[in-house]
């Protein structure tokens, strides 16, 4: 229970970041004419903050099962590669359903945290550090959905950028006192912006040049600084 009850410790902040951005998305679906529940089902099942905006538009826009699937693939490809690093420090006695209980709560905010903790992860730190933030960010739509008439569009509107707000407060103080982390976060920030504005990557979609720019400064972390051999 101790390594459960750290876990909630650990995120609780991630779930009050991100009340107010789930709050957004159940404004969204609510207002755009979508049965009422709906939002708070999708944030239930899903848990993927960016994937649930773009699939909502898609499906308002009316697009095709194979362009909304190819597209979510492409947004939450990186979740591949986080469940990918979490392996090395996840607790070899985990069963198969607590692992894929795990692999379903992972998300960037609790991706950042985990790897940041020394140690092996137990599946009772994983699901406090998991089910609270799926609390906070279900109650959130749920709460969005039920007040859409009360609130103003500028308000609607300013919750967006929580989130983004939220991981800048996870990533800054790793990277100011890691080696290794500043390398990677400089690194991919780096060909983020090369893949962006070079037009040789036009062919590119903004989906791909984020997850290349991902893969390349994973790849590059993997190799400088393997598990056992960091000198952070």
């Amino acid at each position: 229970m101790n390594d459960f009850a750290a876990g909630c410790k650990k995120g609780l902040p991630i779930a009050l970041g991100y009340f107010p951005v789930s709050f957004s998305f159940g404004i969204m679906v609510a207002s755009s004419g979508l049965p009422l529940g709906l939002a708070t089902l999708i944030s239930l099942t899903n848990l993927t903050s960016s994937g649930q905006f773009a699939g909502v538009s898609l499906i308002l826009s009316q697009a095709s099962y194979f362009e909304i699937a190819l597209t979510l693939l492409m947004i939450n490809a990186r979740y591949f590669l986080m469940s990918l690093s979490l392996s090395q420090k996840i607790d070899q006695k985990m069963n198969t359903l607590q692992r894929l209980i795990v692999s379903f709560g992972i998300t960037d905010e609790i991706f950042s945290l985990a790897a940041l903790e020394k140690g092996k992860l137990s599946f009772k730190f994983m699901l406090g550090l998991i089910i609270v933030p799926v609390i906070g960010w279900t109650s959130g739509s749920f709460v969005g959905e039920i007040l859409t008439d009360f609130l103003s569009t500028d308000l609607q509107n300013a919750m967006g950028i929580c989130l983004y707000a939220m991981f800048l407060a996870i990533l800054v103080p790793p990277t100011a006192k890691f080696k290794a982390v500043r390398e990677v976060v400089f690194i991919s920030a780096l060909l983020s912006v090369g893949l962006s504005y070079l037009p040789l990557f036009n062919f590119l979609s903004s989906g791909m040049k984020l997850i290349a720019s991902t893969m390349l400064a994973a790849l590059y972390g993997a190799v400088r600084y393997p598990v056992g051999e960091a000198s952070l």
